[in-house]
């Protein structure tokens, strides 16, 4: 099928060619960004192949590595037929504390405790000075912690190509740089940044700035109201086309957004209440799954078993042990057809949130996460969680995020943008 470029993006490819060819050793990035529609995608793989440039095989020296923030943008990629990986299991290495570890720690702190009454002034303040060291030591040692891999396999890579660069910190975009490695990297200035603080690649003026929404995508309706989030504009009550409407967040109960379509909203709280009346409509009032057909979703990567943070899972064979109040286990299915070999077992916190929240319930029972496949409920999923996912229709639940006018026009147009042909905005 011949591709017909616009003559914006005919400019974009010369522009990384350019780059490429001549200045890639001088300017370690290049930026290419874009709105929704304006054809990133294509242009940047127009380029590869202007530039005679292979996708990098395992074991090979030399072509180009894929790679986004998200697990599921990364298998959304792969789907598409661009071989992706997240950039924390492309750079990075996991070290975690070991029992043995832990309880060293515990000790150790233990017996300072216990010998600060016997001990003298001088004695005592240092304990003090080391006791606070070992509890703050404590305070995250159940958390993994990432080290750069410098056997990784981007050492041998010509060019890596980072999609949905929007999440990535400061931290995570340092690592990379470290690598030496040339970048390209695509974003939507207009999407959410990272949870904590502002985008690495984002903060950066483009080198190109694709503006020019592509011909099939001109009379989308779903673009239209992007547009007018992204702007700040109101978007007006109604239908915009057969599939997008918006409509009073009070005319639409939680049976009508289950035929909607993947509902997204903005904070967790409005998440667990959505997803507990969401259920409940479509007739599962067990507190925890049963495996009859409820919507689950993974929140955590387990590449061990292929299953990735934001993928839709099918529970079967679901067994509670009434003398483990923090598991369950069942037979798992993939939103691709997978099943996992053998039983899994599954941390119930999640759900247990969702009866009561309790904030200090994962650090509480961090040992008992470990090992264990963290899911929940996903009718309803934040639009955070959303972001490098694309679904047929959605629902978006406009529950006022965003602490400023910016936030707020981010968040919607982020979520705007989840869905391809179908859409309805509760407001």
């Amino acid at each position: 099928m011949t591709i017909r470029l616009s003559e914006m993006q005919s400019r974009a490819i010369a522009a990384i060619r350019e780059w490429y060819e001549t200045r890639r050793h001088e300017q370690q990035v290049f930026r290419v960004f874009g709105y929704a529609g304006t054809g990133k995608t294509t242009t940047t793989a127009q380029a590869i192949e202007a530039l005679g440039l292979e996708p990098m095989t395992p074991g090979a020296s030399g072509g180009v590595l894929f790679g986004a923030f998200t697990g599921k943008a990364a298998l959304v990629m792969t789907r598409k037929g661009t071989p992706a990986q997240t950039i924390h299991s492309l750079i990075y290495r996991v070290s975690e504390a070991t029992p043995e570890e832990i309880e060293r720690v515990h000790a150790d702190l233990a017996d300072l405790i216990s010998k600060l009454p016997g001990m003298g002034p001088a004695e005592r303040d240092f304990a003090a000075t080391r006791i606070a060291q070992l509890e703050m030591r404590l305070e995250d040692i159940h958390q993994p912690k990432f080290l750069i891999n410098e056997q990784s396999i981007l050492r041998d890579a010509d060019l890596l190509v980072l999609d949905e660069v929007s999440m990535v910190g400061e931290d995570l975009g340092r690592d990379l740089l470290a690598f030496g490695k040339p970048i390209l990297v695509l974003g939507d200035p207009g999407q959410l940044p990272p949870v904590k603080g502002t985008g690495f690649f984002t903060e950066a003026a483009p080198d190109v700035m694709l503006t020019e929404v592509h011909r099939q995508a001109r009379d989308s309706a779903i673009l239209r109201l992007a547009t007018l989030a992204r702007e700040g504009a109101p978007i007006p009550m109604g239908a915009h086309d057969d599939h997008v409407w918006k409509m009073p967040r009070q005319d639409v109960g939680p049976e009508q957004m289950l035929r909607g379509g993947q509902v997204i909203c903005g904070t967790n709280a409005t998440r667990r209440w959505l997803n507990t009346a969401m259920k409940c409509a479509a007739g599962f009032e067990a507190d925890y799954p049963t495996g009859s057909g409820e919507k689950i979703i993974c929140l955590k990567n387990r590449h061990d078993l292929g299953l990735i943070n934001g993928m839709f899972l099918t529970l079967s064979d679901v067994r509670q042990d009434p003398d483990d109040a923090f598991a369950f286990s069942a037979v798992v299915e993939t939103e691709d057809g997978e099943t996992i070999a053998g039983r899994q077992s599954f941390w119930r916190g999640e759900y247990a949130d969702h009866i009561a929240y309790d904030p200090e319930r994962g650090r509480r029972e961090w040992q008992i996460r470990r090992g264990l496949i963290e899911t929940s409920w996903g009718y309803a999923i934040t639009c955070h969680k959303a972001q490098g996912s694309q679904f047929p229709t959605v629902v978006v639940v406009d529950d006022g995020f965003g602490h400023t006018a910016a936030d707020r026009n981010r968040w919607l147009y982020t979520a705007i943008t989840r869905a391809e042909w179908g859409l309805v905005i509760l407001s």
